[in-house]
C-alpha cells in the first residue's frame, strides 16, 4: 500500500492562517503604534533593512530574534510586549504597556520607542497612534473625558462587539504627531477581545492613511487628464472633417496621445489598485466591530462615510476617467487607421485602373507597330525576292511588275507568320 504524502507546503499554508494572533491587552493599559513606509517603490523595498531595524530594537532589550524569513513577531522587550508585522508596503510596531498615566494621553507612551532608534528607521512614518484602555463605570464621566480628550466636531464614538467596549477617536493628529484612540471595556471583557479591537483600530488608521495616498496620486494626474481629454476631443473633431488629407498626421498624434495615456496608466495602476484594496480593508475592519450608537454620537462608519468615502470616490473617478480615455484613444486610433486603410485601398484601385489603361494603350500601340513592321519588312522582302526570282522568270516573258505582284501576298503572309511565331516564343 502506497503511503499518503502531504503537499510540501501543506503545513506552511495552514500555519499561515494562525501566523498573526491578536495580542492580549488588559485594562487599564496603553499602547503606542507606529507604521513605517520606505521611500519610493515600497512594495519592492529591501526587506533586509526592515529586519535589521527590528533586530536593533530587540537587541536593546536582549530579546530573542524572529526566524530569518519571518513576516511577524510577538515577544517581550523588557517589561513591555512588542508586536511587529511586515506588510506589502510598510512595517508596523505596536508596544503594549500596563497601566495608564494621569494625563489624558501621555506622550511618554511613545517614548517606548527610543528616539535614536526612530531616527534610523528605513523609511518614513505613515501612521502612529496612542491608545488608552481603561474601564470607566460612569457614562457621564466617560462623556466628560471624551469631550476633554477629542475634538467634538469630528469625534466618533460607538459601542462595539455587542457593547463589550466603547471606542472613540477624532482621527486627528495631535501636537506630537499621533492619532488618539480611547477604549472603555466592560469589566468582564477579556484581554484577547480587547487586543482584537486594538489591532483593528490600528489597521483602520494605517490602511486609511495608505489608501489616501491614492488621493494624492489622483489629484496629481487630474490636470493632465483634463489636457488629454481636450486634445483627444480636438483630434476626434479633426477626424470628422471631410477629406482624408492629413490622416497620417492625425494617426501619429493619436498614437502619441495613446502612449501618454498608457504611461499614466503604468504610473498609477499600482497605487489605484492598492487604494481599492486598502479601502476594502478599512470598510471590513469597521464592519467587524459591529458598532451600535452611544449617546447619539456618530459611528466610525458614519465618520468614514462623511470624510473618507468622498476621497475614495475621487480616486475611483480618476481611475475610471483614465481607463475611459485609454479606451477612447484606442477606438479613435482604430477608426482612423481604418479610414487611412480605406483611402489607401481606393488609391491603389485607382492606380491599378490607370495601369490597366496604360497597358491597354501600350498593347494597341504595340499591335500598330507590329502592323507597320509587317508592312515595312514585307516591302523590303518583296524587293529582295524580286531581285532573286526575276532572272529566272525573264526568259518566260513575265514582266517584273507581274512577278512582284505575285510575290507580294506570299511574302506578306510569310513575314506575318514569322513575327507572330517570334512573339509567341518570347511571351511563352
Amino acid at each position: 500500500m502506497t503511503a499518503l504524502t502531504d503537499h510540501p507546503r501543506r503545513y506552511e499554508l495552514t500555519n499561515e492562517l494562525h501566523a498573526r494572533p491578536f495580542p492580549k491587552v488588559s485594562a487599564p493599559g496603553r499602547a503606542a503604534y507606529l507604521a513605517i513606509r520606505a521611500e519610493g517603490d515600497a512594495a519592492r523595498r529591501d526587506r533586509a533593512l526592515d529586519r535589521a531595524h527590528l533586530l536593533a530594537l530587540l537587541d536593546r532589550y536582549g530579546a530573542a530574534h524572529p526566524a530569518p524569513d519571518a513576516t511577524h513577531f510577538m515577544g517581550q522587550i523588557g517589561k513591555y510586549h512588542l508586536k511587529w508585522e511586515s506588510h506589502t508596503e510598510f512595517v508596523t510596531y505596536t508596544v503594549f504597556a500596563e497601566g495608564v498615566a494621569e494625563a489624558k494621553f501621555d506622550h511618554g507612551t511613545f517614548d517606548l520607542f527610543p528616539q535614536d532608534w526612530l531616527d534610523e528607521a528605513p523609511g518614513r512614518r505613515v501612521a502612529s497612534a496612542l491608545i488608552r484602555i481603561e474601564a470607566v463605570e460612569s457614562a457621564d464621566e466617560m462623556i466628560t473625558r471624551l469631550d476633554d480628550w477629542f475634538e467634538r466636531e469630528s469625534l466618533a464614538c460607538a459601542h462595539v462587539l455587542d457593547e463589550a467596549l466603547i471606542v472613540a477617536s477624532d482621527f486627528r493628529i495631535d501636537e506630537a504627531g499621533h492619532t488618539r484612540f480611547a477604549l472603555f471595556p466592560r469589566p468582564d471583557t477579556g484581554a484577547r477581545r480587547i487586543g482584537r479591537v486594538v489591532q483593528r483600530l490600528c489597521e483602520i488608521e494605517t490602511y486609511k492613511t495608505m489608501s489616501m495616498l491614492g488621493l494624492v496620486q489622483a489629484r496629481r494626474v487630474v490636470g493632465e487628464l483634463a489636457e488629454i481629454e481636450m486634445e483627444l476631443s480636438r483630434l476626434m473633431g479633426a477626424m470628422a472633417q471631410e477629406g482624408d488629407t492629413g490622416d497620417d498626421g492625425l494617426l501619429d498624434d493619436i498614437l502619441r496621445l495613446s502612449t501618454r495615456i498608457e504611461t499614466l496608466v503604468t504610473q498609477t495602476n499600482f497605487r489605484f489598485g492598492a487604494t481599492g484594496a486598502y479601502e476594502a480593508i478599512v470598510t471590513q475592519r469597521i464592519e467587524v466591530l459591529r458598532e451600535t450608537r452611544f449617546r447619539g454620537r456618530q459611528l466610525f462608519s458614519e465618520f468614514m462615510m462623511r470624510r473618507y468615502d468622498p476621497a475614495m470616490r475621487t480616486v475611483k473617478a480618476a481611475e475610471r476617467q483614465l481607463d475611459n480615455l485609454a479606451e477612447r484613444a484606442a477606438r479613435a486610433a482604430d477608426l482612423l487607421r481604418t479610414k487611412v486603410d480605406v483611402a489607401r485601398q481606393a488609391q491603389n484601385q485607382a492606380l491599378l485602373a490607370s495601369m490597366d489603361r496604360r497597358a491597354d494603350l501600350q498593347l494597341r500601340l504595340q499591335e500598330t507597330v507590329e502592323g507597320l513592321s509587317v508592312v515595312a519588312i514585307s516591302y523590303y522582302a518583296v524587293g529582295l525576292a524580286g531581285y532573286a526570282v526575276y532572272p529566272f522568270l525573264e526568259p518566260t516573258g513575265v514582266t517584273k511588275e507581274l512577278a512582284l505582284a505575285a510575290l507580294t501576298p506570299l511574302v506578306v503572309v510569310t513575314v506575318w507568320l514569322g513575327l507572330r511565331r517570334l512573339k509567341r516564343h518570347h511571351l511563352g
